[in-house]
């Protein structure tokens, strides 16, 4: 098969509990250990969330997103520490320069996960394997950090096969292997299938992929508009999304989904505080200034609702998020609705003065 028409080799990097794993190299004696990175549990009478948790914790049913007096019942022996945004920043800006030296083509597409494209450097697909590998050694080496990595034809596979063999995985699907490989998946493991599309999914009597593919074009269009061409072309293995270099950011979002709904206002502001200290931490490690802050929460049945405030002039000042994100949720201070996401959001970017430009 020539180079113009051979499939593509598209691998989706994904660091292993990116968080605990920061916190672990920097303090190897956590290792293997309950280890919860979130707020004050107070012997259970914390408040706020789990940010993020070791797979011994999940052992015990502690989950991002879970309230953290929930984790402390479910697993009071482990070890809590808060999230340190900093550190994880930075990490994440060392792995990912790791990461685009193995790439033709890099786009990273949050702190912890990234895709590559390496059609040009690997012509099959056990090169793209041999290549991964050496990747992994790298970043144990390099940093102390576990990824588990797809690797096939297209974007939206390679991210589902990242999944499959977590932590340290490596899951290779040729492009022959395709409709066997998504055939018996479940329809929520496509990434952007959520809680509401699966349900709807169900309901009409599809539960895995296989079965998503014998729907029709059309009825998928009827049922989710543009997105059941997206829906349709995933489900039979041809989605060609390509694998972008990205400019100039045009903003930094982080969300918090609870893992139940949540009354508690409390336990929110507590969680839009934790995001604004981690957007402004992502922000420096970019050499950023913003004027726009904006906020996302969405209630149960996923109405959401978002909301924005502008600042004069360029900054990159953590106070002024924290007073706009006051600001901006006092909205929705006395709405009975229980929340299921809350998220913050920088915008209107431009470079700090006297910094480079840093490209994504």
């Amino acid at each position: 098969m020539s180079s113009s028409t051979r499939a593509r080799v598209i691998l989706h990097c994904d660091l292993d509990a990116f968080y605990p794993s920061c916190e672990i190299h920097r303090d190897p004696s956590l290792k293997g250990k309950p280890l919860i990175v979130g707020a004050d549990p107070k012997n259970g009478k914390g408040r706020g969330v789990v940010t993020s948790c070791s797979y011994e914790a999940r052992k015990f049913g502690v989950r991002s997103g879970m309230p953290i007096s929930m984790a402390w019942k479910l697993c009071p022996q482990g070890i809590y520490v808060p999230p340190d945004f900093e550190l994880y920043g930075e990490t994440s800006e060392r792995v990912m320069d790791i990461m685009r030296g193995f790439a033709d083509i890099f786009e990273q597409t949050s702190i912890d996960e990234a895709y590559m494209d390496v059609s040009k450097r690997c012509k099959t697909y056990d090169d793209a394997k041999v290549l991964a590998y050496n990747l992994k050694a790298t970043l144990k080496e390099r940093e102390g950090l576990t990824v588990s990595v797809g690797i096939s034809p297209s974007k939206s596979i390679s991210k589902m096969a990242s999944d499959l063999q977590k932590p340290d995985g490596l899951t290779l699907v040729q492009p022959e292997e395709v409709d066997k490989f998504l055939e018996p998946l479940p329809v929520n493991k496509i990434s952007g299938v959520g809680k509401k599309t699966t349900e709807f999914l169900q309901n009409k009597g599809i539960e895995t992929i296989g079965q998503l593919r014998e729907v029709e074009a059309k009825k998928l269009t009827d049922w989710f508009g543009k997105g059941g061409v997206w829906l349709w072309a995933i489900a039979n293995g041809i989605e060609e999304t390509p694998v972008e270099e990205r400019g100039l950011r045009k903003s930094i979002s982080v969300e918090q989904t609870f893992e139940k709904d949540i009354q508690n206002k409390t336990m929110v502001r507590d969680a839009l505080e934790s995001l604004s200290h981690e957007v402004h931490d992502r922000l420096l490690g970019e050499g950023l200034w913003y004027r726009t802050v904006g906020i996302k929460v969405r209630f149960e049945g996923f109405v959401t609702f978002t909301r924005e405030k502008t600042h004069t002039g360029y900054v990159d000042d953590l106070g002024v998020i924290r007073e706009y994100v006051t600001l901006l949720f006092r909205e929705f201070e006395k709405d009975r609705r229980k929340m299921r996401l809350v998220g913050v959001r920088l915008s209107d970017l431009k470079p700090a003065e006297g910094k480079q430009v840093k490209l994504v």
